[in-house]
């Protein structure tokens, strides 16, 4: 059952959700040619708790073997997400999507974003750019009486036409006191199909799209989800509250 949230606990939710955009806007500034994934795990860490927040993703048990163990996922190239910050140096070329979570007071808000470092090709900007767009394009169709099919075609009626793929075994989610809830919002659909959007709902839009194809692993460490064909993929996410008056991104500064 879809838990829809008072006007009060959308209020806080705005709260950890601006201190998380604070975050976001640290790490963009921080991330550079030789760095390591590490390092900017430890800056990430540093500005969440600076904030009165607790990272999400630290200690989290909903996905792989064992507790995850860092407080950001920090994914490079051909990583989607969930990529575990280890000792390897950004370089020239490289896209590094980082996904991350805070929790504050008793909610929890849910970000991404990927760059590149220096130029890159056109095709990779080009990825990034069809993939951020396509967050936009999904975001504004979550309005009450829409379903999650409209999210869904939103983002891949975006991207597949320009030559990219949407990852199709990771999907967006509910949010609020747990980090995900119900309902699953895929990147993938129909217009008019899946779940019903009402007021008070609050949801993870994250497209994950790739160069090549859809199709994914997941590596030894049983997190970090690759691409099988080991195309470059773009992650974009934000916690969006649905309203009356439209979508209100509440992980925007």
């Amino acid at each position: 059952m879809l838990r829809l949230k008072a006007p009060w606990e959308i209020a806080m939710m705005r709260t950890s959700g601006r201190k998380l955009a604070e975050v976001v806007a640290i790490l963009r500034e921080s991330i550079e040619a030789g760095m390591t994934a590490r390092e900017l795990d430890r800056i990430g860490e540093e500005a969440i708790r600076a904030r009165g927040g607790v990272p999400s993703f630290l200690g989290y048990r909903g996905g792989g073997p064992r507790p995850y163990p860092a407080s950001l996922c920090i994914s490079l190239n051909h990583e989607v997400v969930h990529g575990i910050p280890d000792g390897r140096v950004f370089t020239e070329g490289d896209v590094v999507s980082v996904d991350l979570g805070l929790h504050h007071a008793g909610y929890h808000a849910d970000a991404a974003f990927s760059v590149i470092i220096g130029q890159g090709s056109g095709k990779v900007r080009d990825l990034l750019d069809a993939t951020e767009e396509s967050l936009y394009k999904a975001v504004a169709q979550a309005v009450p009486g829409n379903r999650t099919g409209d999210i869904g075609y939103a983002v891949e009626s975006h991207v597949q036409p320009r030559g990219f793929s949407v990852i199709r075994d990771y999907v967006g989610h509910g949010i609020g006191r747990s980090l995900h809830e119900e309902p699953a919002v895929p990147n993938y659909g129909q217009p008019g199909t899946g779940i019903l959007l009402k007021t008070g709902l609050c949801v993870a839009i994250e497209p994950m799209v790739s160069m090549g194809g859809h199709k994914t692993v997941v590596e030894k460490n049983g997190w970090t989800v690759v691409t099988r064909d080991h195309s470059v993929s773009a992650h974009f996410e934000h916690t969006i509250a649905i309203s009356e008056r439209g979508p209100e991104i509440l992980t925007t500064l």
